[in-house]
């Protein structure tokens, strides 16, 4: 079976354009035509969906511009890379000590997290008490290790606030 020229172009083009919008699905963000479109849908095609709306039709940089589509000119750009690096780097040891329910990975990241000395104390409670949710089993990747973090936090009403840094 040979495979027409045009027809491969078409599709490197076409994951030229959607590739980049995958890269941010993350940080869908809350303005543009796709977030409103896609609001309240979770997983993975909402958020590519969202976030290639918005970005091929440009108007996620036009709401921002002129604060419409609820987006505000006086918007903070956040990210948790920081956090997902951070867990990465430190599976290992944030395991070791999240099972315990203390030691030095757990302080390092509840700092990541700018948590006060309080909600600290029981992160590191909430961590041991979540530890087989959050550790399913040896092989668990960190970005499960995130993504079943960010819900712990989100479920915990002292900590919630926290979810949006994970």
């Amino acid at each position: 079976m040979k495979i027409k020229s045009k027809y491969v172009f078409s599709l490197l083009l076409s994951g030229a354009l959607v590739l980049p919008a995958t890269a941010f699905a993350q940080n869908v963000g809350n303005c543009g035509w796709g977030s409103k479109l896609f609001d309240g849908q979770k997983g993975i095609v909402p958020q590519v969906l969202a976030v290639t709306t918005n970005g091929t039709s440009g108007n996620q940089t036009f709401a921002i511009s002129s604060g419409t589509s609820g987006c505000t000119q006086d918007g903070v750009v956040k990210t948790n890379w920081k956090t997902a690096a951070y867990i990465d780097a430190n599976m290992n040891k944030f395991a070791r000590d999240a099972s315990r329910g203390e030691g030095e990975a757990v302080k390092s990241l509840a700092k990541l997290l700018e948590m006060s000395e309080s909600d600290s104390q029981v992160f590191s409670v909430a961590l041991k008490d979540n530890f087989s949710t959050l550790f399913p089993s040896e092989n668990v990747t960190s970005e499960e290790v995130t993504t079943a973090l960010r819900a712990m936090l989100q479920g915990h009403s002292a900590l919630s606030q926290y979810s949006a840094k994970v």
